[in-house]
């Protein structure tokens, strides 16, 4: 039986059985049983599957239902973006405009439908950007729960999980800016920018809000060539 049949096999297994992340899978024996094959065939499907987060090997106590976390298709996409980076290739643009295109696109939903709860955290959120601005502190951690507040009222798991792989796959292998940094400050009004939109319920003008918020640094990668791999800058957006 071919190794990719092993693996869908055993993945509708887990489908069929209702299996939850963390739920043991059919010891090795009967997986070999079940399955109709070999060990050696049966334990290279499960380490394709683990590869894969579809599940997970725990020596010595057996094999489990994986998270199913995206953690896979972040290193694919980190690496597939820093590999063509070094190509010369305009890898990071891409990944930066794939990321503005979903955030354009959902915020327009958001407007004026954000709980009033949200609303408050996030508007503590720029304050604090606007302290460790003035402080000449990072922006970055504010800055990526700010969006992912922003998102979570639309209440949709599998949407925010991917937000947060598209942001952790360009902040890993972003290198390249061109020109100096970002003024703190105008990071700070970008976002004070984007809650006076959401919360005034002007879905066009937080449309432009986030547009101008990643024009910047949308204009920046387009104009710089790769540079060494070592390269690193500390901005986020």
């Amino acid at each position: 039986m071919a190794a990719r049949d092993l693996q869908e096999r055993i993945k509708k297994l887990i489908i069929d059985r209702r299996l939850a992340s963390g739920a043991p899978l059919p010891t090795e024996p009967e997986l070999m049983e079940y399955l109709g094959a070999s060990r050696n065939s049966v334990r290279e499907a499960l380490k394709a599957l683990q590869a894969m987060g579809i599940v997970e090997i725990r020596h010595g106590f057996g094999t489990y239902v994986g998270p199913m976390s995206l953690a896979p298709m972040i290193e694919g996409l980190a690496f597939r973006t820093v590999a063509g980076h070094y190509r010369g290739e305009d890898s990071l643009l891409q990944l930066l405009e794939l990321r503005e295109a979903v955030e354009t696109g959902l915020v327009s939903r958001l407007a004026g439908r954000i709980p009033e709860a949200d609303l408050v955290e996030l508007n503590a959120l720029v304050d604090r950007m606007e302290e460790e601005a003035a402080q000449g502190a990072g922006l970055a951690e504010t800055d990526r729960a700010f969006h992912a507040t922003l998102y979570r009222g639309l209440d949709n798991v599998l949407l925010c999980e991917v937000l947060e792989a598209f942001w952790d796959a360009f902040h890993r292998v972003r290198t390249d800016l061109g020109g100096e940094p970002q003024d703190p400050k105008v990071t700070c009004r970008q976002h004070r920018e984007i809650l006076d939109a959401v919360r005034s319920g002007d879905a066009m003008r937080a449309e432009e809000a986030i547009r101008e918020h990643f024009g910047n640094i949308r204009a920046r990668l387009s104009t710089t060539a790769p540079q060494g791999p070592h390269t690193r800058h500390n901005e986020r957006v």
